[in-house]
């Protein structure tokens, strides 16, 4: 437990952290060489590897769904300034590729991407439109500096819970499953707070604020239960 707070502390005072999405996408695979199931906040769509590689090839591959990112999120900046400017630019495409080379016993790893608008533009616009494009999002990220966190757990992980009662229910804390994401801390500082003992005062604001504050948790770490 006191490790847990000390690493809270440690990531809430130095720097704010805000997932990027209300609730994660969430990956799912069986027995079924190598389906996967891929669930994001509006829907669902199928990953699979090549028949070259063992899978049945029922949807794209991790490659090409990254790749896809990138393609999507280059239309869409584009056509959010196109049409911002006013411009008569009615459609574009994209093709996205990558190749991996070991330079001085690193693995690099160069994108290529050709943009071509199917009307007209000038030259101050290809220009305008160029650099744009390389603010996108997916490309501030991709150059940018990226680290992936890894954290596993069980079934049996999911069981431990802590629970923080008033007298409509309980606050319920799964320890194993905090990412010390700091959402809820700042949302609601009279109830989760790292400096004191216990961490969580269920009786420092209404129940009704409380609910709507765990159900903001990214990671499900934290719920409500009512009597």
């Amino acid at each position: 437990m006191r490790k847990f707070f000390l690493t809270f502390i440690y990531h809430f005072k130095t720097k704010f952290m805000q997932y990027l999405l209300e609730q994660p996408v969430h990956g799912n695979i069986g027995k079924e060489k190598y389906k996967c199931t891929i669930s994001w906040r509006n829907g669902m769509l199928t990953a699979d590897e090549p028949v070259k590689t063992g899978g049945k090839d029922t949807g794209p591959d991790p490659d090409s769904l990254l790749l896809s990112s990138l393609a999507a999120c280059t239309l869409i900046t584009l056509r959010m300034y196109i049409d911002r400017k006013g411009w008569d630019i009615a459609a574009i495409d994209v093709d996205v590729n990558m190749y991996q080379a070991m330079v001085d016993g690193k693995l690099v790893t160069t994108m290529d991407r050709d943009i071509r608008f199917l009307s007209p533009v000038t030259e101050e616009q290809r220009s305008r439109l160029l650099d744009i494009v390389s603010h996108c999002p997916i490309s501030k990220i991709l150059q940018g500096e990226v680290k992936v966190r890894t954290f596993t757990y069980s079934d049996a992980d999911l069981e431990k819970k802590v629970k923080y009662a008033n007298e409509d229910g309980a606050v319920i804390w799964k320890p194993e499953l905090c990412r010390h994401s700091a959402r809820c801390v700042s949302g609601l500082p009279d109830v989760f707070d790292v400096n004191a003992k216990p961490w969580i005062n269920a009786h420092g604001a209404t129940t009704d604020k409380i609910i709507a504050q765990v159900k903001k948790c990214p990671t499900g770490a934290l719920s409500f239960a009512k009597e």
